[in-house]
């Protein structure tokens, strides 16, 4: 049920609580995305620098992991505000773990306090991100045309703490001559935006948010400690039956287990809902149209977070990095992609906004984005063909056209996937859907912790091409078969 807002006074035209929100999601991705500016870079350094010494096929495979888990964390933030607590509680306490699970990371423990802070923050960020987008969604009546373009906004508000976090975190790293004073900044910007969301939370947000849309019985309430068990056996029989598979048990195997977990867990998400009796026809017909745009944006998302993983090797690696007299630190390109986001947002916003009803129906919004997405991994192809070798440093021209490139893709996708879930998810599974829209960058990025340990100088242009090509020709398939999907969304633009 969306919250009228009863003030005369709005943030940039839409209800004043978009204000809270979009200051809790900037504190939150300045804390995220700072920490991942310098981590792949902390995981492959050689030990007597400060790192940890992994190998970089190691490295960028933890990476997406890392994110991949991340991203299916949600499912849990997702059960807990639906069932439990409410979105707005669930999202007070994702922070508060975030927060330790940087302070964890700001102190020297190796290997150790890497995955302790991981661990923490995996589950920090499943309570807290796809809770805050759905109170987002709150904030709005159910055919208000304003909905796409606060998402924008809400996308902008995201982008901001990205943008500025990888050159606060790098150069107070470099100063320190130390990546843990860097990780300790990631845990200050936590912090702050904990004291925004309670502050601001209190004057704006009403009581968006504090419902629990699906409470448990007291009769569920008692089956949920043989469920949490069942869960836990699952897993551990994955775990178990890969490693006999690959002969051993190491990170490879947890590895493994995850990328299977991260095609699994969306499967029986999509089974749970369509099968539930709390789900009227029409909202099963809608998640019918919804599973092809699931599934594209997983291909979107393979392409988008290999600028953490791949193009971050690509910028340290192959990049020209002195840049005026100054040497550039590869961390800062990380940057790009919540930059063009800056710039983008209000562009697309106004652009939706402007069009009305005359703007493409979100399956057609979703092919442009996989289409250039696709563009952008075929402009990475360039540099070692032209050159006609992939060792020798490039213009970092490069990688800013293929970030840009990339982001405009982004901007089709992304926010309008984030609106859309909100309007096609079943009034009983409403944060849990939007937990599934988050679990396909969580299988995106569970693809790719076994795809990018492919990537090197020698395979560099033929990866980028099967990966950019094959984007494009689904973004085609997609963009000719929008009208099927659009007949089964049942009024949904």
């Amino acid at each position: 049920m969306a919250i009228k807002d009863s003030s005369s006074k709005t943030f940039f035209g839409h209800p004043r609580g978009l204000a809270t929100l979009f200051f809790t999601e900037f504190w939150e991705r300045f804390s995220y995305y700072g920490m991942r500016a310098i981590l792949i870079y902390y995981m492959y350094t050689a030990v007597v620098d400060g790192g940890l010494g992994f190998s970089q096929a190691t490295a960028t495979a933890i990476m997406s992991i890392y994110g991949s888990l991340v991203y299916m964390s949600g499912v849990i933030g997702g059960w807990t505000a639906d069932r439990v607590l409410g979105p707005r509680r669930t999202i007070f306490y994702g922070g508060v773990l975030i927060m330790v699970g940087h302070i964890a990371l700001s102190f020297p423990g190796g290997a150790t306090a890497l995955f302790v802070s991981m661990f923490f923050i995996i589950i920090g960020t499943g309570f807290l991100k796809p809770n805050v987008s759905n109170v987002v969604g709150d904030l709005y009546p159910e055919k208000d045309q304003r909905r796409d373009a606060g998402f924008s906004i809400f996308y902008m508000g995201i982008n901001l703490g990205a943008f500025i976090a990888p050159f606060i975190v790098t150069s107070v790293s470099d100063s320190a001559n130390s990546y843990h004073a860097g990780f300790g900044v990631a845990a200050v910007g936590m912090a702050v935006g904990l004291v925004v969301y309670v502050i601001t939370g209190k004057m704006y947000l009403r009581d968006a948010g504090k419902q629990v849309p699906n409470p448990l019985k007291s009769t569920e309430k008692k089956k949920m400690s043989g469920l949490v068990i069942g869960l836990a056996i699952g897993i551990a029989a994955i775990f178990t039956v890969i490693g006999l598979l690959q002969g051993e048990y190491s990170l490879e195997t947890v590895i493994m287990t995850v990328t299977v977990l991260g095609v699994i867990i969306p499967l029986l998400y999509f089974i749970v809902m369509m099968t539930s009796k709390k789900t009227t026809k029409d909202e099963r017909a809608r998640l019918t149209a919804y599973i092809p745009l699931f599934l594209i944006s997983v291909m979107f998302w393979m392409i988008e977070e290999q600028g953490s993983t791949t193009l971050a090797l690509f910028a340290a690696n192959r990049t020209d990095l002195s840049v005026g007299g100054f040497t550039l630190n590869p961390g800062i390109f990380q940057s790009l992609n919540p930059m063009f986001i800056i710039i983008l947002s209000p562009i697309f916003a106004w652009i939706w906004t402007k069009m009305g009803k005359r703007q493409p129906g979100t399956p057609r919004k979703f092919a442009l984005g996989l289409f250039f997405a696709g563009l952008s991994f075929v402009i990475m192809m360039l540099p070692g063909i032209l050159a006609g070798n992939t060792t020798t440093a490039v213009s970092p021209l490069w990688l800013v056209f293929s970030f840009f490139i990339c982001i405009v893709g982004e901007m089709c996708l992304s926010p309008v996937g984030l609106s859309a879930t909100t309007k096609l998810a079943p009034a009983a599974f409403a944060s849990q859907t939007m937990s599934v829209w988050f679990l396909s960058d969580s299988m995106a990025q569970a693809f790719n912790a076994q795809a990018t340990q492919y990537f090197n100088a020698d395979t560099e242009i033929l990866y980028f091409g099967i990966f950019g090509f094959g984007a494009v020709a689904f973004a085609i398939l997609l963009f000719l078969g929008a009208p099927l999907l659009k007949k089964n969304m049942r009024g949904v633009d």
